[in-house]
Formats: structure tokens, sequence, C-alpha cells
């Protein structure tokens, strides 16, 4: 708190003040008070001493007397604060569970180590607006009082940090030595390093001063360096200054060639800040990772792990074979009880007046007690109730066996105890379960599932606890999730019905029989019930009896949860059995008095406690000196939880402090037990000899517990950890170690494993889960040669540890605790004290901190979710996270994966406060956590993926590709269409080999035929063109051209028109004229500065001579908005074509031969690259020929074209088809698709149209715009059963799912299955594929993905995993001829090998159209020849990869039908790890993450995979998607992310064909020209 405000060292203020002011200090700290709330009390306390002038916000500076980390010389005893605490819970600053004085030490030092290395990470980038942290005035805090309910927990001084940091700064090598030979586990509640003495910190050093100081604790190995992903390819930096950032023109000369980088080294740009993030996290990868890289190695079919080579120092069991070690025997007492309600029968009567049990009220004062006979009579009242008084006489609802469920709150012990013995008397099964209290309980659905499985139709309840419940509008219970439905009834006296004198409970002798079901989460957050029988409970009760030597009339007081484990046991049973007097301390009362159960203890001189670790940290905390408080009356203080390595600092602690009023070290008795064995063991002093020793301790080695050995720790105590014993195993008992997984072998003496028990006590199975039951309660344990030690079952307790010397039981962890991580095992508890050691009091609540495994790519990975505080600003946050990675990292050798923090209050809790784990992992893997802070490190830690695969060189020799790739009788992979053949005599096409003369052909001798129709978004034809009106437009055309353009022939003319019938007018103007048409799309009005360079390029680039278009956009181009982005003053000559007088041209311009060029095709590729194609006037004639074969297209026949009409196959069709083939084709301009989304659908129906082709884009729209409202389209008559081809028209991979769900969805309107297909084109063939009416339907193949990346396609079953649906790309057109072939070697491929295709066909374009001439490009892309094979043809490479494989379908001619498949762009493959990735394979991955994926993009940046996401749902939600995205990434195509951008929806560029431009995206994103949400830096 220095930074808030006044000194006060220097105000006099008396001590009652002071003591009050750390008291609400320490409430804040445990967010028990809010920051307003805090200040303004602070306020009024300090106003009488504050000087009035300071106009200051008044607040603490802590003086040494005040100091939350009280300072201390290195050998000072731990002794109690001489401050006083009000009495309640504690968390925040002075909460030090999970604490030890070395535990602190270690740390730092690995703290230390990692300043030394001083390496900074790239903090993640967030959007100010979005996570605005709810204000501390408006947040509830989180209840901080319990982590887990198993936690250590104690306050000791630290020891005197800073004099050993100042050491350890001075000389790192003494830390770097001594961490490699061995790491440290410990915790400490603050950092000196970073916040050590609270003073502000200077942030003047710039971003890396605020980032975290260093990731991983690198250990440099020679072995296993892994490859360098930073390398980056120099690039030629000479930019020119007019051409947009984001565009390369393929044909201009290298030296031209626009990079995205800036001048600025390793090809950063200078004023990006992203990018200098992403250089920071290339400079964290480059450092050598820690664990080598266990390899995989390729096979043809699959990936298989390498098992990974054992390390020759990796410590093992060199003990001989543990002998089971057994318990002492269970005594016989003559007067022994026959059933447990036999002893409550029998006090009942003799007693009566004797009490029982006796309940407190919220002050710790008691309420009421219960005698054994009102126990007894209630319960007796009860049982009669349920057996007679529920149903009828002839049909009751309860009988004998039934189970039924208890529901009593925490704070009513004497309701429970009477419904427990109740059910116990009418021989009917009780099964505790928590108190629902809302819908929404974390949980809750797992307890319908134990309802379910135990057959409970019923429940018990307290009339208070029914009214609590959260109800329906008409008050009936709420139906919870999950939950069988449930019959309540209220068991207050007043409902119950007295017996009739001649009734009496049937008490039989104790039987194998259940007596009750003990509810117990598993790891998974499975609740299953424990079923104990009759028999165990009483021996339990024996046994408990015998070891704690309980004798009658004794007090014991229970702060323990009374419905379950030793609360239950001790509190409940074993009480009655012995007539114990029950002081029951409930959580509310311990909350609200943490005091409590000691002053009890005190006022009735009680002989035994039983307590948790919290429960010792909380009375520590609360103890005020109070004098007057006496414990020596107890012999046993039991402390339930002692098995957690954590307890041992916690019972130190409490003993420190208390020892001076009457506690002796042998009365604390920590204890081990599990649901299903009971109490395992307990450590007990009774028949101890004086002088024997205290409590054993054992200092274990991490790095050894990791491999589950056991090794005394005597180098380094920092990579110690200090556990207890928890005495000897439990009267009658018989004790094995076995190996946690596998067969159930016994362990050596000095191996760690599971705790197995053999007794009469314990359950006897998982009620109604017979399979799970085998497996846990009948395990027997087989000896090192396989062969059973015996024939009697064990029970699995889930406890893993040892025996130690004179058979003391040792309790390292639990299973369910355990993370199995790279064949290390690792304690979920100690990496909480290891996160809670780092500087946490400003960052997280400390008790509020979840740690689990989630299992990614064949391995475990460790996540760590905590709670943030409100105050906590971001740069705290990030450091404390990146603090927390080296911490573990150092000291338990183990990568973090994840690192979340969530705001406060919204971890999912369990019923007595700590976190509930289990649905914590599932918010995390479904994506609902909604953190405020994320930090992924997948770099470090997933050290298993397969090995970057190593290309061979290829020799070119054709011998060595026919066996590398042809195997013997395989044939080549190629494939044609039809023969474009003769066609007929009177067909008019032979006469004409130009498009302009068949337009003068047309116009002659069908004058009035329509040849175009123009819809507007009303679905109203705004204009037509007939035959002679579209020649006489041309030619006004024509003669403007040549009267005002002044142009001569070959000149090129751009035609800059929105989608319409001008643009075909002036195309055929251009072409009478004998100038090259070049069509280029019109700036956008409303974004003219991203739209208009691109034109302003491509004016430029092509030469153009004049600029045809319309009056609008000539003002457009003219305006001062224009003159904001180009320079206006440059354009060529522009005519507006809008008004032209009528005139004709003397004469029409005929090409002397049909090789010239008829136009240029410019078109920017998805990789930004702007390329123009030549298109000569043969190649127009026949591509038009071959369309109107496979379309089957004549004068008489209408299609209707919705798409973009300004390059490719698209343009063909809207300007050259119909004066080509004579077909009427209806144009639909898919902008008016955004004011009318039906528009397009509704003209197929109205015009009953048989042949349409659109763009993926106007296919998306129509998906997502329309799927609901087929019934409205229905009703407004939309009919389209008369569509047989709808042909998306395309330059990529077919998108399989769009097509289908469009299918699918407007099946409803008639649409056929078969009707939607689409068609392939490149730029240096506008149309290689295209299905028409004649071919078969298109196929669709699985290839595995695996194969793919590896450049081969291996053909698997749908279904399969890691498969990919492919689709044809249509039928090839008529006169192409297409193969596959090795892009290296250029020698061709086999049937269904992938390789790039290359294409021979008439319509091929001539070239790119060049400026300085760069003829080895042109001749490498256009007139390429094979390496072997057949060397004559010349082919043209269209740079996308593909297969070509032989169907079992039959063509038009009867021939088998050979489809080709297109995968991808070669330009757009991603290249990682050696593998070939196609970017759209990814984003699938990526968009089925989470649903709030709207879109996804990736693009690699200097060999890292950077994936852009597009948010549809809330911001909250953003980083949610980091793991998800990373995670899916991971398993699905062995990558990891190194970047994951969260953006708003909208943000990734598309093109008019519906093509993402990542380069765009790429060049945006290092610019810093996104406005991302998040941004994250997977470390």
């Amino acid at each position: 708190m220095a930074d808030r405000g006044v000194d006060l060292a220097a105000v006099t203020i008396p001590k009652e003040v002071r003591d009050q002011l750390a008291e609400l200090e320490l409430e804040l700290s445990e967010g028990d008070i809010t920051q307003k709330g805090y200040e303004k009390k602070r306020a009024k306390l300090l106003a009488p001493f504050v000087p009035q002038t300071q106009n200051v916000d008044v607040s603490i500076q802590l003086t040494p007397g005040l100091s939350s980390e009280p300072t201390s010389s290195p050998n000072a005893v731990p002794v109690a604060a001489p401050r006083q605490h009000r009495a309640h819970r504690s968390g925040g600053t002075r909460d030090d569970r999970y604490r030890s004085d070395i535990h602190t030490e270690a740390v730092q030092a690995a703290l230390a180590r990692h300043k030394e290395e001083k390496m900074a990470l790239p903090m993640p980038t967030k959007r100010r607006s979005a996570f605005a942290q709810s204000s501390a005035e408006n947040c509830t805090p989180p209840d901080t009082s319990s982590a887990s309910e198993d936690e250590g927990s104690l306050r000791r001084r630290q020891a005197a940090i800073s004099a050993m940091l100042a050491q350890n700064l001075q000389s790192p090598e003494y830390w770097i030595n001594r961490s490699v030979q061995s790491s440290s586990t410990s915790s400490s509640a603050s950092s000196t390093l970073s916040h050590g003495d609270g003073k502000t910190q200077n942030h003047s050093q710039g971003q890396t001063s605020i980032l975290a100081d260093v990731l991983a604790h690198t250990r440099i190995e020679s072995s296993s360096v892994p490859p360098d992903v930073t390398s980056t390819v120099p690039q030629d930096r000479n930019s020119r200054a007019d051409l947009p950032p984001n565009i390369t023109v393929r044909g201009m000369s290298r030296g031209q060639s626009r990079s995205s980088m800036m001048d600025t080294a390793a090809g950063v740009p200078a004023h990006s800040r992203v990018s200098t993030k992403i250089q920071q996290l290339l400079n964290t990868l480059k450092r050598p990772k820690r664990p080598p890289l266990s390899e995989f190695f390729l096979d043809d079919f699959e990936e298989i792990v390498e098992v990974p080579q054992p390390d020759p120092n990796t410590p093992r069991p060199e003990g001989r074979q543990m002998i089971p070690v057994k318990g002492e025997p269970l005594g016989v007492v003559s007067n022994w009880p026959p059933a447990l309600q036999a002893a409550l029968a029998r006090w009942g009567a003799t007693q009566a007046k004797s009490p029982a049990l006796t309940a407190l009220d919220i002050t710790g004062k008691p309420l009421y007690t219960l005698t054994y006979g009102k126990l007894w009579s209630r319960s007796l009242k009860l049982a009669y109730t349920l057996l007679n008084k529920l149903g009828t006489k002839n049909e009751p609802v309860l009988k004998p066996g039934d189970r039924v469920a208890l529901v009593y709150p925490n704070s009513d012990p004497g309701m429970f105890w009477v419904a427990f013995y109740g059910c116990l008397l009418a021989e009917v099964i009780p099964v505790p379960i928590e108190v629902p209290l809302s819908l929404k309980d974390a949980g809750s659905q797992q307890i319908g599932f134990l309802l379910g499985s135990c057959g409970v139709g019923l429940a018990l309840t307290s009339e208070v606890c029914l009214k609590g419940l959260p109800k329906t509008q008409n008050g009936e219970i709420m139906q919870f999730k999950g939950w069988p439905r449930l019959k309540w009834v209220v068991t207050d006296t007043k409902y119950l019905t007295k017996p009739s004198k001649d009734w009496q409970p049937h008490i039989p002798t104790a039987n194998t029989d259940t007596a009750y079901i003990e509810y117990k989460a598993s790891k998974e957050g499975t609740v299953m019930g424990v079923a104990v029988s009759k028999i165990s409970m009483l021996t339990h009760c024996q046994a408990l009896t015998q070891a704690c030597n309980y004798c009658e009339g004794e007090t014991l007081v229970n702060v323990l949860d009374f419905k379950k484990d030793s609360g239950l046991w001790h509190g409940v049973l074993t009480s009655v059995m012995n007539r114990i007097h029950t002081i029951s301390v409930s959580y509310s009362v311990m909350k609200a008095c943490p005091l409590s159960w000691v002053q009890r203890v005190h006022v009735h001189k009680a002989r035994v406690a039983m307590v948790k670790c919290r429960d010792l940290h909380w009375a520590m905390m609360a103890h005020r000196d109070q004098k007057d408080t006496n414990l020596s009356s107890l012999r046993m203080l039991i402390v339930a939880d002692g098995a957690n390595p954590w307890s041992v600092s916690s019972c130190d602690a409490f003993l420190n402090v208390f020892q001076s009023h009457g506690l002796k070290p042998e009365m604390i008795c920590p204890c081990a037990s599990s649901p299903e064995a009971m109490t395992v063991a307990i450590r007990r002093y009774l028949h101890v000899p004086r002088g024997t020793p205290l409590p054993a301790r054992a200092i274990l080695s991490m790095a050894g517990l990791s491999h589950g050995v056991i090794r005394v720790n005597t180098e380094d105590k920092n990579s110690a950890l200090t556990v207890q014993d928890v005495g000897h195993v439990m009267p009658g008992g018989l004790m094995c170690i076995v190996k946690p997984d596998g067969p159930p072998m016994l362990c050596k003496t000095d191996e760690i494993g599971e705790i197995v028990l053999n007794s009469r006590v314990g359950g006897t199975m998982y009620y109604g889960l017979p399979g799970v039951t085998k497996n846990t309660f009948e395990v027997i344990p087989i000896n090192s040669g396989g062969t059973p030690i015996g024939d009697v079952p064990f029970t699995r307790t889930g406890l893993l540890g040892f025996v130690g010397p004179g058979s003391l039981v040792f309790v390292v962890g639990k299973i369910e605790g355990l993370l199995s991580v790279s064949g290390r095992r690792h304690n979920a508890d100690d990496l909480v004290a290891t996160a809670l050691a780092v500087e946490p009091v400003k960052t997280v609540y400390r008790g509020r901190i979840a740690v689990f495994s989630v299992t990614v790519f064949y391995d475990e990975r460790v996540v760590i979710v905590a709670e943030q505080r409100p105050d906590a600003n971001e740069e705290d946050s990030f450091q404390w996270m990146s603090r927390v990675l080296q911490a573990i990292d150092s000291i338990h050798q183990v990568g973090l994966y994840c690192l979340a923090l969530v705001p406060a209050n919204t971890l999912p809790k369990t019923h007595l406060g700590g976190i509930h784990i289990s649905e914590t992992k599932q918010h995390f893997l479904e994506g609902s956590l909604h953190p405020c802070n994320i930090l992924m490190c997948p770099h470090t830690c997933v050290t298993n993926l397969p090995k970057p695969r190593q290309k061979q060189p290829v020799g070119v020799g054709p011998a060595s590709i026919m066996v590398g790739n042809l195997v013997a009788g395989k044939r080549i992979a190629q494939a044609s269409g039809r023969d474009l053949g003769l066609i007929d005599d009177q067909e008019q096409s032979r006469k004409h080999q130009f498009l302009s003369e068949a337009l003068q052909w047309r116009a002659q001798t069908d004058p009035d035929h329509v040849l175009y129709m123009l819809l507007n978004a009303k679905g109203v034809a705004v204009s037509t063109a007939t035959c002679s009106q579209l020649h006489k437009r041309a030619e006004k055309i024509t003669a403007a051209l040549l009267e005002r353009g002044g142009i001569n022939t070959g000149d090129n003319v751009v035609l800059l028109y929105p989608p319409g019938i001008d643009l075909i007018a002036s195309f055929y103007g251009c072409l009478y004229a004998g100038c090259i048409p070049v069509t280029v799309r019109p700036p956008h009005p409303q974004n003219l500065a991203a739209t208009l360079p691109t034109v302003r390029m491509i004016i430029d680039v092509s030469k153009a001579a004049c600029i045809l278009t319309t009056q609008t956009l000539m003002k457009i181009l003219r305006s001062k908005e224009a003159a904001g982005c180009v320079n206006v003053k440059t354009w060529p000559n522009i005519i507006d074509t809008d008004d032209l007088p009528r005139k004709r041209p003397s004469n029409i311009y005929k090409p002397p031969t049909a090789e010239m060029l008829a136009y240029l095709d410019f078109s920017v590729s998805t990789t930004g690259m702007l390329t123009g194609v030549k298109i000569s006037h043969s190649a127009v004639n026949a591509l038009c020929r071959s369309i109107k074969l496979q379309c089957e297209l004549y004068s008489s026949r209408q299609i209707a074209i919705c798409m973009d009409p300004y390059c490719g196959l698209g343009f063909v069709l809207w300007c050259m088809s119909s004066v080509y083939s004579g077909h009427q084709s209806i144009l639909i301009p898919p902008m008016e698709l955004e004011t009318s989304l039906p528009l397009w659908l509704s003209t197929l129906s109205q015009y009953k149209i048989r042949d349409t082709f659109c763009s993926y884009s106007v296919m998306e729209l129509c998906t997502k715009g329309l799927g609901t409202q087929t019934e409205a389209l229905k009703a407004r008559g939309v009919n389209l059963s008369c569509v047989r081809s709808c042909v998306v028209i395309a330059e990529e991979r077919p998108r399989l799912a769009l097509t289908q769900s469009f299918s699918r969805l407007f099946k409803d309107l008639g649409l056929s299955p078969r009707a939607v297909s689409t068609a392939f084109g490149a730029r240096v063939n506008l149309a290689i594929c295209l299905q028409g009416t004649a071919g078969p339907d298109p196929s669709t193949v699985y290839v595995d993905m695996k194969s793919l990346r590896h450049d081969r396609v291996r053909l698997v079953e749908r279904g399969a995993p890691q498969s990919l649906p492919l689709m044809e790309s249509g039928t090839i057109l008529p006169g192409v001829r297409v193969i596959i072939v090795n892009p290296e070697t250029r020698g061709p491929l086999g049937d269904s090998h992938l390789g790039e295709i290359w294409v021979n066909s008439p319509h091929n374009a001539s070239g790119y159209y060049t400026i300085c001439g760069e003829e080895s490009l042109q001749a490498d892309h256009f007139n390429t020849r094979l390496s072997f094979g057949d060397t004559e043809t010349l082919w043209a490479r269209t740079g996308y990869l593909g297969f070509v494989r032989r169907t079992e379908l039959l063509d038009a001619s009867g021939d088998r039908h050979d489809a080709l498949f297109v995968v991808g762009s070669l330009d757009e493959t991603l290249e990682l790890r050696g593998l070939r990735y196609h970017p759209i394979d990814i984003e699938t991955s990526v968009s089925r993450a989470h649903r709030s994926i709207a879109e996804s993009a990736v693009f690699t940046w200097t060999n890292l995979l950077v994936v852009v996401v597009e948010l549809s749902g809330s911001e909250q939600e953003a980083l949610d998607l980091v793991p998800l995205v990373t995670n899916v990434v991971l398993k699905e195509h062995h990558l990891i992310v190194g970047v994951v951008v969260i953006v708003d929806p909208g943000v990734i560029p598309i093109n008019s064909r519906g093509e993402k431009q990542r380069m765009h995206l790429r060049d945006s994103f290092l610019a810093d020209q996104l406005d991302p949400i998040y941004v994250a830096y997977n470390m």
C-alpha cells in the first residue's frame, strides 16, 4: 500500500488506532472489504491525527511495527505477532497456508537466478475497452477462507530473505551451479525481488522492465539444440513510394518489388509495436529448451512416438520389496454393543439426561444441547414416521433397504443426527449430501448422478432448509440439473408421529447389509457413493475407540463437516458408541469467529478436538494473546488432513503459538483417511513409553519424488519437501504400498506408491457401480514375479506414500492431485505452494488457486488458474505470472502450459469455500472460464512433437524419379476433357474467329434477341441489351475513343464500371477500336483509402492510355478525398461514357491474326500478388466454345449470373459467353444482395433458370442470411426445382462444408442435392474445370491429413481420424489436358499422388503482362516441358497442388471418369517444421474450437504461426479462445501457435470471390492496424 499516500511514521498515533488500522489492512488483503470501503474507514480512523494541510489520499505507509511481512533476523524464532486481529477468517497478506521458510528461500533463489539471466517476455496486448476489470466498489471479494479443504496452513516469520538475496545477486554462479545439480520446492508470501519494500517501482526503463524478467530456466545442453525458429530470409528492401503496401506485382523486376518489411533489422517494421513483441518472443524461443526433444520417426502410414531414451541419471528404487505392515490386533471388549443402534438405545434408556450434542450459534455461543434421551426418542419417532406414515398401509413409500437423501445445512447438526439415526433405526440407507443453493451450484449435476446411481427418490430436510431451496414461480422446488425427481420430507419434531406402544424398531446384529452411503468426488468430478456396511461401521467405531482410547462421558469438539469423513466417523458415530458429548463447530461459526473451537475446548475442558489445518491456521490468525485460554485438557488434537504434506508447517506453527497455553507436542495427532478405506492411520502416543522421540519427519528430495522414489535430501534444502508421519496403521488393518498405475505390484521400500488397506473397516463398494468397484475394493497385490501375495482383497485409498522406520506411515500426496507429465509425477499442492511463494499479495487471492492438468498432444499439460484481485494492474499480474512460470520451472522442473487469472469470485466453489477443481477444468476446456489475463507457454512444455521433416534432395535423372514416384504399372496422373471437335458448318462461330465479328453478325441476323438483362435489388430489369443495342452502344464508345482519346491500335484502356451492361458495351467498344481492354473494380466510395491505391496501381502497371468510366466515378477519381490517397493530377485521359453522341466509327478494327491480344485480366491473389495475364483472341474463342459445349448453351437458353465481373471466369461469363453462344444472361450484381438477400434465389425461381453461376461470397451470404427463412421463401412461392446446375466459380479448393450446407438448407425449396458444384480456374488458364450437364456428378474422397503434409495422398474411409474431405472441382472442360507434376523435379507423378497441376489447352493465357520484360518468369509459368516422359508438349503451371484419381464413374463417351482434386495454392502453403500446411485446414480446426469464433485466418511470420480469430461473442470470451485455439492446432496439426490475435468480426479482409486476403491481414497486423481485442504471445 506504500504508494497510496502519507507516511504515518511521522505522525503520533495511539496503539489501539494502529491495531485497528492493521486489522483494516488485513480485511482489505483478504478481500473482506472493498477498496472504497477500506479508504473510507481508514480516513475516518486517521482524520484526528493527520494534519489537515496535507492534501493527500490518507493511506498507510507500513512501518516496521505494522509491516504485513514482519522482518526478522535470520535466526529469529517464529513467535506470535503481537498485533491484534479481529476474530475472522484470514487470507491475503497473512494467510500462510502452504508455507515454510525453506520454501520461501528456494523460490527467491530460483527467481534471483532468473533475474541474472534477464530476458524479456512480450507482454500481451489488450484493447483498453476490453475487460475493464469490475472496479473494487462493485466487485464482491471472493471467499478467501479456504484454498482447498485439505491445505496445510501456518504462520511463520520470514527468515531474512533480503540478506540471502543480496548474496544471490552477488554470486549468480553459486545459484546456477546449484540449480543444475538439483531443484527446489518451497513457498513464500512475498517476493522481495520485485516489490520487496513496497516502494513504488520506477517503470521508466520502458517496456522490458515491465515485462517479465525471463521465462525458462534454461540449462544449455550441447546434445540437443532445437532448430532455430527465428531465421528470416534477408529481403531486398528497395520500395516504390506509390505502391500500396500489401501488393507485390508479379512480373515487376525484383528490385522494384515492394516488401512489407520496413527498413529495420530482421525485417521488423520500424513503427510496429506488434513486431517488437514478436521479436522478443523469438528471442525467448531462441534459447535452448530444457528437456531434449523426444523424437518421432515418420512411417508411410503414421507418425509413431519413439520411446524416449531413459535418462541414465534418473533415480531408481533400490530397496527390497516391502513386507505388508500389520496394525495392532483389534481388542475384544465384553460389553460391546451388537450394533450402533443398540448403543443409542442403551444410552437413551440409561443415560437420558447425558448430553450428546451441543450446537453453536453464529457468535460461537451454545445454541442448544441434545441429550441422549432426546436423540433416542426423536430418532424413534422419525423411524416410525418413515416406515408407517408416508404412504398407505398396503403401499408404503419406504421399505427397509431403500436409499434416502439427507439434505441438512452444516449449521444444523442436531437435525442431521436425528435424521441419520432415524434412518438407521428404520433400516433405510441414509445418503448425506450438500444443500443445493442454486441451479448453478458447482458439481450439482454430479450429485444428481450419485442420487441416480443410488436410486434415491426421497429427501429428508428441515423446514428452514426447505424454505431456502430455490423454487419455481408456483412455489415448487426446482428440478436441479441431472437430479432424479425427489419427494421432500420435513423432519422437524412437530411433523413426526409418536410410535404406537406396540411398535419397536428392529435392531439386528450388525451384518454386511449397507448401513449408509458416503459421497466421494473423483478427480474427473464424478460423484460416487461409497457404501459402508453395518459391520464395517461398527468395527470402524471399535478401531477408532481403541486407537484414540475414547472413554465414556468424554467431551469432543468437532470442527469438521459431520456429513462425511472423519467428522462423521468420530463426531457422529464413535461418539454415540462411547456416550461422548460432541460440541459441533460449523463452518459458518468458524468464518464469523475463528477462535470459537479453541474457546470451546477451554470452556468444556474437552479431551479431543477434530480439526483441519485450516482451523489451526484461522485460530492462530485470530489469536489475541488470550491469556485465559487453556488447552491442557486436550489429550488428542486430531488433524484430519494431516496427510497433506503441507500440514506439517501448520502443526508446528500452531504448537508454537499455543504451547504456552498448555498444548503439548504429543497432543497433535495427524491422521490419514479416504472415503473408500475410511481411517487408514492415526498418530497416537497412548502406548509410547516416556523419552521416545517426538514425531518423525522426512526431508525428501523433490526430484526423487517426481520419479516416485524416496531420497532423503541432504545436499540442498531448497529442493526438499518435509513430510510428517501420520502414525501407525489402524488396529486390525494390514497395509501394502503398490504401484499407482498398472497391475498392483508391491513397491520397494524406497519407492512411493499407493497405500492399499485390508481390514474389516472401510467401504464395501461404489453403490450401483460394480465395474469401478472391482478396481478399487477388490485389489490383490502381486509381488515382483507377478504372483498374488495372498487371496485377501485390499482397498485402494487414493493416498500416495511409503512406510518409514518403525512402521510409521508417511503420505506425500493424493492420486487425485497427481499430475503425470512426461513420465514424472508432480503434486498439485506442491505447485500451489510454489505459486503462492511468488509475491502474491498484490495480484491474487491466496486461497483461490487451482492446479490441474489437461491432455493435449499425447501428454498431460499443467494449468494454473487463480483469482485476481480487482485492484491488481495488468503489469503486476503479468509480472507475477511470468515469475510463477520461472519458479515452477526451476523448482519442479516442469513447464506450465497455461496460467490464467480470472476476475475475483468467479471460480466455482465447493460447499466449504474451496475451489471445485474438476468444474474449473471443465470451464477451461469449454472456453467458459472468462480469464482477464492469460499466459500460454506451449513452446517450453510441449517437447514431444514429431521430428521436423528433412527434405531429401531429389536426383533429376528419369530413372530415380520413375522409381520414386511411379510404381511399375501405375498410370501417370493425367486427365483430359472431351475433344473440342469440329462444329457444324451452319454454326456462325466457325466463320468468326473474333468475338467482335460474332457480335456484329448477331446484330445483323437477330437484332432484337435480348442478350443481357440487368436486375436491381427489387428484381426489376433496369436495363436490357439486345444484339443490335449492344452493337450500337459499342460503336458509340469506339467513336469516342478514337476522337477524344487519341488512341492508337494496341493501346491499353482501363474500364472502370460498376457491374452492368455499360461494362460489356465498353469492352466491345475497345475491341472495335483495336485497343486492349483492362477491367478494374471501381474504388469503394466509402473506403477510398483502401481501394483507390489498387486502382491506381493497375492503371500505372498496365500503362493505360485512357480510362472509360461513368460520370459518378469520374467525379470520385477527381475528388478531394481521392487526392488524399493518390496523385489525381496524373490520371490518364478519363472519358465518361454516360451521354455519348450517336456516332459510328469509320471502320471497325479486325486483328490480322487470332494470336493477338484480346484483353488483359488483372487480379490480386490471396497472397497479395497483383498479376495481369494476357488473353489472346484465339484463347477467348476456344474458351467460349468450350463453355458452350460443356454447359450446352444455345440462343434459346437463359442463365443467371450473380458474381463480380472483373477477372477470371466471372468476367468471361458476364461479358463474352452470351455474345458467343447467343443465350440470354440475367445479370445480378452481388452488391444488390446486401439490400435484398433473396434476390438471386427468387430470380432463379421467377425465370425458371436451369443454369446459374455464383461466387462463394454470394453462397455464404445466402446460407448465413437466409438459412432460417426457408419457410418464408416457400410461402412467397420460391421454387428451385428448375435449377439443374448451380456452379460456384472459384480459384481455390472447393469449400465442401459451404456447398453442402447450402444444398441442405434449400432442399426444402426444391433444390436438387446434385445441382451444386464448383468450377476451377487459375491465372494461367481461367477455366480448367466446370461441372457441365453431361459429366458424372462430382465425387468426394477422404484423404489423410498427415500424409498430405508430406506431399502424399493416402485415401481413408469417411470418419477416419485426421481425415479431410475433398470434392472434385468439376468436370475438365473440353480441349483441356491436365497432368500432375512434381514441382521440384518437373517429372510426372502417378495416380493419386500430390503434385502441381499443369495444364495444356487452347485457351491458356499467353503470358504475364510484364513491365520490365521478365521473360524467365513468363517462360517458366506458361511454356514449360516435363523433364521426362512426354517432353514435347508445352504446359502452363497453375501454381496449385492437386491430384488426379480415376473413378468408377463413366463419362459421356463411356470411358472411366478421371477426377481432378484441387488441394490448395502453392503460394499460400505454410512450410513449418519441414511439412507443408494449407491455411484453410488449420482455419477449419480453429473455427470449430469455440462457438464464438466467427472466422479465422492464419499466416506465418519468421517461422511463427499467427492465428487471427474473429470473435462473435462478448469481449469477455476473448481470452477463453487463446488456450482452445492453441490446443486444437497442437492436437490436429502438431503445430505450436506463436501468436493468437482476437479481433472484431469483419476484420479479416476478404476479396470479391470470398477468398481471405491473408497477406493483407499479415501486413495490417505487423503495422499494428488491426485494433485487436487481445494479442497473446505464446511463450
